[in-house]
């Protein structure tokens, strides 16, 4: 029997991806199913604790074990720190704002990285960087079209939400060079269901989940570790410069569902600015690899 060819690797990294954008749009539905009943704290604990659970169990399945270590306990509290408040913001927006307009400017977390990373990598900041952060910027400012009418405290909050991803990414980063994915992901959700508990029990009540609400809880979960793995592996088939506009197929999709279950109308201008979010991200991308590709002929001659 002949063998089945396997797909290329672009259809391959778009089947991921599109696993991605279900998931990610998936936690956004169950997180406002959940903040009736929850505040932000205590969906960040019960999604932290579903995450532990599912990370546990693939660890002692898979023999993972072996790659947690204890080496930077304090740079996996640092990075948890950042990325649990912006979590924490992403889930309080997503209740405030159009879920278009929350996923529009979370799209500018690579960009935060461009202006952050010389002061937290020690990075270069380069024209073309500079160029890609300012295209952006003006995006941010079509999305958030800021004013004593539009500007208000969901908008306010995706924005800090995304500049706590740009922090954590880079902390990640960092951690990535010496620590394996399994010892990161752990971290994660164990110090993030400590926080979780410590900042929801801090007025003494911790609402406890209904049977009906156990399900979003499961959701709300397994929808965040899926989403990261489903993105990390479509990274892992094809380049940055492929995987970053199927990630944005995030945005049209999160429309047409806050418009089918909250109608929510279709604004233009945040598709407009999200368009120029997407060209700087699309650009810095582009320029790295141009500029990896020429380095490796550049050595290779």
């Amino acid at each position: 029997m002949t063998a089945v060819p396997a797909p290329p690797p672009v259809l391959r990294a778009a089947l991921w991806m599109s696993g991605a954008v279900a998931a990610f749009s998936s936690m956004a539905v169950a997180g406002r199913a959940l903040s009736a009943q929850f505040d932000t704290f205590e969906i960040m604990m019960y999604r932290s604790f579903v995450g532990l659970v599912i990370v546990v169990v693939v660890a002692a399945a898979t023999g993972g074990w072996r790659g947690i270590t204890r080496r930077r306990p304090g740079l996996h509290l640092l990075r948890n720190v950042f990325h649990f408040t912006g979590q924490n913001l992403w889930f309080f927006a997503i209740t405030m704002i159009p879920l278009a307009q929350v996923f529009a400017l979370e799209f500018t977390s690579p960009l935060w990285v461009v202006v952050l990373a010389p002061q937290v990598l020690g990075e270069r900041l380069t024209p073309m960087r500079a160029l890609a952060a300012l295209l952006g910027f003006v995006g941010i400012l079509i999305v958030a079209r800021p004013s004593p009418d539009s500007l208000s405290v969901g908008v306010l909050a995706a924005a800090g939400a995304a500049v706590g991803f740009a922090l954590n990414i880079m902390l990640t980063k960092r951690l990535t060079r010496t620590e394996t994915t399994t010892c990161v992901l752990f971290y994660m959700t164990l110090l993030q269901t400590l926080m979780g508990l410590l900042c929801a029990g801090i007025d003494g009540d911790v609402a406890l989940p209904t049977v009906a609400i156990l399900p979003w809880i499961g959701v709300v979960g397994a929808a965040g570790l899926a989403a990261h793995y489903c993105l990390t592996s479509a990274l892992s088939i094809a380049s940055a410069t492929v995987v970053v506009p199927l990630d944005f197929a995030r945005l049209p999709v999160i429309a047409i569902v806050g418009m089918a279950l909250y109608d929510e109308a279709l604004d233009l201008f945040v598709f407009a600015g999200a368009a120029l979010i997407f060209a700087g991200n699309y650009l810095n991308i582009w320029w790295e690899s141009r500029a990896y590709r020429s380095a490796l002929r550049h050595r290779a001659g």
